[in-house]
């Protein structure tokens, strides 16, 4: 324990920009030190102190020198002096802005390490104390590691949002109308044999844990969007063999992802790409072609993981080869069965498509194709898209069915409160419900109704960082990059 309040107390430092040639890079610095620190990294100056070595949130050029010799230049850009406690952190801080060569980091960060009681930064530690000196709760710093990994421009405004204290805002305010709702049925069970109570005052307190049970359950109902966007939506490419999956995932990433090969059962595991389509984060997988395995058992596993992707999947295609659709089903029915087959395509958000178009002849009047569209339907209740992906004939109206599922799965979702972004929010907001209800099971019984609603107001407390989540912390800061 004695160790750990030692490295709190540590003034760290670390490169904040990613490493390797740039124009520029940032250094940061945090910690009771760090004036001193500004003191030997610059050059002398009468007018410059410990306490306040440059005019506060400042960008200052300067000359950068080497501590063992003021006369060593190290390199010339900015210092910014951020004295605690209006600073990222809470403390002390300054930011060296300095030339991106991996020669001048590497050299201004040995000289920081040669300056006693100054240390290299772990992973996520200035987040961590920014976190401890109540500078961000815990939701908001999630946001930031979001925002950091963000890839798409969905992900990025979402992120941005609880970044910006949305989740924090609403949780924190779910928690204190709980606080004063144990407040009133304290005073009650404290005071109501000696003083007068107001009327309704606890009528009043069923009435608004109501509305609070109310609200947190519809948080819970939002079909997880928020989880969905985070971590992009799920389409799995299934199909018998050789009806194109492969090359299908190589036209959609626009790049050689999987080996496309004329032999059958060229692809035995699951290949996955992720995907920005319209600003949205789509990750999807190729699989196993669907058929006997003749005893495989290399391909058997290959068809099992296949299946079961296409029914963990948000969204699925199923793609056949067009000129040739009829036997393919029933080739399907025979290894699947043709209920499990027909229970594959009944599953939601299911789009059956059909390659090789270019190898019909493209015509209303065609009968291959017709035949291919018809049975397509009658498995469907829906049309069914036609496409080559040699020569890309339907590729639009492929991705207006792909798009079109993607945005009805975030439908509404920027204009409605926050969404949940995490399983552990959904599970410590299901504990908060769950005491909501026993809260209303305990009808007159007050001491113990006050004790759910304490309860529940933990849970909530266990999202934004009140109360015991260490093992939490952990795990999140190790995450972020040394310099965050």
């Amino acid at each position: 324990m004695a160790e750990e309040v030692t490295r709190q107390n540590d003034t760290i430092f670390a490169l904040s920009t990613h490493p390797g040639k740039a124009a520029l890079a940032i250094i940061r610095i945090s910690g009771p030190q760090t004036g001193r620190a500004l003191q030997m990294m610059l050059p002398r100056s009468s007018s410059r102190s410990a306490e306040a070595p440059l005019a506060p949130r400042l960008a200052v050029k300067t000359r950068i020198v080497d501590p063992a010799s003021a006369d060593s230049t190290l390199d010339t850009g900015l210092c910014i002096w951020f004295p605690g406690p209006r600073s990222f952190t809470g403390e002390d801080m300054a930011e060296l802005h300095i030339h991106g060569g991996s020669a001048v980091i590497a050299s201004v960060l040995r000289a920081l390490g040669s300056i006693p009681n100054l240390r290299m930064a772990e992973a996520g530690e200035f987040s961590r104390r920014a976190f401890d000196n109540d500078k961000m709760d815990l939701t908001t710093l999630e946001g930031v590691a979001d925002l950091i990994n963000a890839e798409t421009e969905a992900q990025r405004k979402l992120a941005v949002r609880q970044a910006g204290g949305e989740l924090h805002e609403l949780y924190e305010h779910w928690r204190e109308r709980m606080v004063s709702l144990m407040a009133n049925i304290e005073a009650y069970i404290d005071f109501s044999e000696e003083e007068n109570i107001e009327d309704g005052v606890l009528d009043n307190v069923r009435r608004i844990a109501g509305s609070l049970k109310e609200d947190i359950a519809n948080h819970l109902n939002d079909g997880r969007r928020g989880e969905i966007l985070r971590s992009g939506v799920s389409l799995a490419i299934v199909g018998p063999p050789n009806s194109g999956k492969s090359t299908l995932l190589n036209r959609l990433a626009q790049r050689q992802v999987a080996i496309v090969s004329p032999v059958a059962g060229t692809t035995r595991d699951i290949i996955e790409t992720t995907l920005d389509i319209g600003g949205y984060p789509l990750v999807v997988r190729d699989t196993a072609g669907l058929r006997h395995a003749d005893g495989d058992a290399i391909e058997a596993e290959g068809i099992r993981r296949a299946l079961e992707s296409a029914r963990e999947a948000d969204m699925r295609i199923c793609l056949l080869d067009a000129t040739d659709v009829l036997d393919q089903q029933q080739k399907l029915d025979g290894v699947l069965g043709a209920d499990e087959w027909r229970a594959l395509l009944s599953l939601p958000h299911t789009l059956i498509v059909l390659n090789k178009a270019d190898q019909l002849k493209i015509g209303t009047g065609d009968v291959a194709q017709s035949q291919a569209l018809a049975w397509a339907r009658a498995h469907t209740g829906g049309d069914a898209v036609l496409i080559s992906c040699a020569s890309m004939f339907g590729w639009d109206k492929l991705m207006g069915r792909v798009a079109g599922h993607i945005r009805g799965s975030w439908e509404g979702g920027e204009s409605l409160r926050m969404p949940l972004t995490k399983e552990r929010h959904r599970q410590h907001l299901s504990q908060c419900l769950e005491r909501l209800e026993r809260f209303e099971r305990a009808g007159d019984q007050w001491v113990l109704a006050a004790e759910e609603l304490r309860a529940a107001s933990a849970a909530l407390g266990r999202i934004t960082g009140r109360v015991g989540i260490e093992d939490v912390l952990d795990s999140l800061f190790s995450q972020f990059c040394i310099g965050k």
